[in-house]
């Protein structure tokens, strides 16, 4: 996923913290704020150290960002987004990854077909 997609800096995670719109499951927490003029969606991922050491917390980083990037043209544009790891999110199998973070962002609404159906 390039740069632009993404979330780094603090002061910009502290502004999606604050908007306190957060859905979750027993794996994942997802932070979502609106941003209507943006032309992609930027997401920051945060794994905390009561996952493990700092290879097991770059592994389960590596799983997120590759669900992302299979559910990218899926993703509405106009937001950005926080995904934190909760500590039973390690060792997850990629398919366990992807449909845990797929029912999250569900919840959300950060697919494209959640937004047209909230709008009906």
């Amino acid at each position: 996923m390039r740069k632009s997609f993404r979330i780094k800096k603090e002061l910009e995670f502290q502004k999606v913290f604050e908007t306190h719109n957060s859905f979750a499951n027993r794996k994942f927490i997802v932070y979502v704020m609106d941003k209507p003029d943006q032309p992609h969606f930027r997401v920051g991922i945060s794994v905390g150290k009561k996952i493990g050491n700092a290879v097991m917390r770059n592994f389960v980083k590596r799983r997120i960002r590759q669900s992302i990037l299979e559910m990218k043209p899926e993703l509405r544009r106009d937001v950005d987004f926080l995904v934190i790891a909760r500590p039973q999110a390690s060792g997850l199998p990629m398919k366990e990854t992807k449909e845990q973070l797929n029912h999250v962002f569900h919840l959300a609404g950060l697919f494209v077909s959640d937004q047209s159906e909230e709008e009906k």
